[in-house]
């Protein structure tokens, strides 16, 4: 065992250079690893356990050969020279006899005896106590070297190994003893060449059969690697068809029974009934009685003893191929609800922006710096920008300066009071003013201001019925000072007529006094005149309501006038809508408003121009819509607004009383309709249609009147008719005046 120890630290200090390499190459202090261990690192993973499992097995089997072989020979060679001790000592004690009686017969047999004991056995000789020979087995004479080669101690055996330059012999040497005196010595030689050769074929036996070992645990190995490389490959594959959005993979082997098969339950409704792709232990809420309520992996420690999971469970590969398929179908499930949220979030984005774009409001949304987050469209046509100059941009960006401050001191009055503001405001752009009803509100998510919601609505309709209804009721009231002033002034009127007329009876003509009385008279008839002008715009005379044709009417009032204009080269053109229904008014009355409004445009015109005139019905057939273009020099923007006043007119002094218009205004009204205007008059109503429609033509153009009035006794419906609501809405026109029907 000595020599054994001794061996092994051998081998320990010629593998200590392989260790120290190992040690260097595979950067302990975690500094970069060599190329080499680069190149390795690349490497495919079953390469790398086919060329460990290789290595270890090559490496151990070496050395396991190694050591086999060498304890195997160092046994042998004790072996040997133990045999070769105990013939000896045997030799020694048989001697004993022979060499008392110097009987060299028996010697003689002895040592031959002993030698052809063994294979091994090269001689043995006897010699006395002097050290002479007495018998041998040498034929070609003894060596005479060899006496002094060994010899034997008084009481223990010698052994030499001697080299013959051919032979490593063992030679023994054993004292021949006689009641504690030596009386002679036994010499035996042991040849080592034999043990050798033994030696040779024990190696090369172990060898050859740690070379057999190695080899079939190689191909183990490798069966092995590919094993386990094929899972891992199969993981590998699974892990790249989920990155790319494939989570349909089945990485787990299939199982040859199921755990309905084994439980043999037959509960359908169980989540893991029919599921081949997830083991049971992963799924919460199965039914088998031994199972927790808990999820994975808090119900795994239940599942411990289930049947189940005793057949189907596998080792830690397995184990990590059914989690990754668990955590696939997790993830698509996942992903699913995710896509199916982002759908809806989707759609209800899609529908709020619809809903925020539709609203004919302007809204906006700001934020705590009061830049602008999310805009609706009509906010945008508006300001005529566009959704991308307005997002990420405060006011101080894209308007006045003026302005923008006088709103941010606003909009950090909502945000720090928390109170939402209400108020209207009026906006002048050019020529044009619009009325908006706007709120400010602070928007919150719990307690925390986001920004501030911004909502302005177009109240200029709403303000222009307001100063319609004011101004009706101011004509109504007009209406009953005129009526009063004219019943009081009339019966003096007629008593100067009278008397006049008298005066003029008894004057000679060719008298300066007849032509004063005559002026007195014409003058008086004037105020006549104006007398029932005023007495007929205090509605004081009853109106006599009736179904008429409207296109009638107008025909009538156009053949009295017609001739007369076409004296000054003004033509008057119509189109009449023939489905036009008829309406329930005052024939008379409705005709003295269609006169007072051809009149007023031949008073605009002078010479050379046009008249056209159109009925048609409304697109809702609850009205019908008389308009009258001209081509005359049209009404200021300044002039226009009081047009419908009494005694309110453009004309030269003696040329108008200022009625007509008032007057026409109360017959409408009385008939529930509305009366309007707009200059410059559209194109397309002041030119007929076989006319070429001109580039472009002198600002103020024209003037067009619109007339609505009701089908039915109700009076006019309350949504706007689309064709006058269109023509009002045309860039570069503006309407201004009209009426609204007040009805108690």
């Amino acid at each position: 065992m000595k020599s054994f120890f001794h061996k092994e630290s051998t081998l320990g200090r010629a593998l200590r250079p392989v260790l120290t390499f190992l040690h260097q190459r595979f950067d302990p202090y975690g500094e970069r690893p060599l190329p080499g261990i680069r190149q390795i690192a690349r490497m495919r993973f079953k390469d790398k356990i086919n060329i460990g499992i290789s290595s270890v097995i090559i490496f151990f089997s070496i050395l396991t050969a190694v050591l086999v072989s060498q304890v195997a020979v160092d046994r042998l060679l004790e072996e040997n020279r133990d045999r070769g001790r105990s013939m000896v000592l045997n030799m020694a004690s048989r001697a004993v006899d022979p060499l008392l009686a110097s009987d060299f017969l028996r010697l003689k047999n002895l040592v031959d005896g002993a030698e052809r004991l063994s294979d091994f056995t090269l001689y043995a000789f006897v010699t006395d106590k002097r050290g002479n020979v007495l018998v041998h087995t040498f034929n070609g004479g003894f060596p005479t070297d060899l006496l002094t080669a060994n010899s034997p101690k008084e009481t223990e055996i010698s052994i030499q190994l001697l080299d013959d330059g051919s032979h490593r012999i063992y030679d023994f040497a054993a004292p021949v003893m006689v009641d504690g005196k030596v009386f002679g010595s036994v010499r035996l030689g042991v040849s080592q060449a034999r043990v050798q050769e033994i030696k040779k074929d024990v190696v090369s036996t172990i060898f050859l059969v740690s070379f057999a070992v190695m080899v079939v645990a190689i191909l183990l190995g490798t069966i092995f690697s590919r094993n386990v490389s094929a899972r891992l490959n199969a993981l590998r594959k699974s892990a790249e068809s989920v990155v790319q959005g494939q989570l349909n993979v089945q990485t787990g082997p299939r199982l040859y029974r199921n755990c309905w098969d084994i439980q043999q339950c037959g509960q359908e409704d169980c989540p893991a009934y029919g599921d081949n792709r997830r083991r049971c232990w992963y799924l919460a809420g199965t039914l088998c009685p031994q199972c927790k309520e808990d999820s994975y992996p808090e119900k795994l420690m239940s599942c411990h003893t289930c049947p189940v999971y005793l057949e189907n469970m596998g080792d830690e590969i397995q184990s990590l191929a059914e989690t990754f398929d668990v955590m696939a179908m997790s993830l698509k499930s996942h992903i699913e609800e995710l896509e199916q949220t982002q759908d809806d979030l989707k759609r209800q984005r899609e529908l709020l922006r619809t809903i925020l774009d539709v609203t004919p409001d302007l809204m906006c949304l700001l934020d705590t710096d009061f830049k602008y987050m999310t805009v609706n469209k009509a906010f945008c046509t508006y300001f005529h920008l566009n959704e991308e100059d307005l997002l990420g941009h405060s006011n101080y960006e894209l308007f006045d300066e003026d302005e923008a401050d006088a709103a941010y001191h606003e909009n950090k009055q909502v945000l720090l009071t928390g109170k939402p503001i209400s108020k209207q405001e009026l906006i002048r752009s050019g020529d044009q003013k619009r009325w908006f009803h706007v709120i400010k509100v602070p928007v919150k998510i719990g307690k925390e201001n986001i920004g501030m919601l911004y909502t302005a609505r177009d109240i200029t309709i709403i303000k222009q019925y307001q100063e319609r209804l004011i101004h009706s009721q101011k004509m109504e009231d007009l209406g009953k000072l005129a009526g009063g002033v004219a019943h009081e002034i009339n019966t003096p009127l007629g008593i100067i007529l009278g008397y006049a007329q008298l005066l003029l009876e008894d004057t000679p003509g060719d008298s300066q006094l007849s032509h004063d009385l005559k002026t007195i008279e014409k003058q008086t008839k004037v105020c006549k005149k104006i007398v029932a002008d005023l007495l007929g715009f205090s509605r004081r005379i009853e109106s006599s309501m009736a179904p008429l044709d409207l296109n009638e009417s107008l025909e009538e009032v156009i053949s009295l006038l017609e001739q007369i204009f076409l004296q000054e080269r003004v033509r008057i053109e119509t189109d009449f809508d023939p489905t036009v229904m008829p309406i329930t008014g005052d024939k008379e009355k409705l005709k003295q408003v269609w006169m007072n409004l051809l009149n007023n445009a031949f008073d605009a015109i002078g010479s050379d121009g046009g008249i056209y005139v159109t009925t048609k019905m409304c697109s809702h057939r609850r009205r019908v819509l008389v308009t009258v273009a001209d081509t005359g020099s049209g009404v200021s923007q300044h002039d226009i607004n009081n047009i419908f006043d009494p005694f309110f007119t453009t004309k030269p002094v003696g040329k108008g009383t200022g009625l007509g218009l008032a007057l026409s205004f109360g017959i409408i009204s009385d008939h529930g309709g509305r009366i309007s205007a707009i200059s410059p008059a559209p194109l397309d109503y002041i030119i007929s249609h076989e006319e070429e429609v001109p580039d472009s033509r002198p600002p103020g153009l024209g003037t067009l009147f619109m007339v609505e009035l009701p089908l039915t006794k109700e009076g006019l419906p309350d949504e706007e008719c689309p064709e006058i609501t269109e023509v009002r809405s045309r860039d570069g026109e503006y309407f201004i005046g009209g009426s609204t029907t007040w009805r108690k």
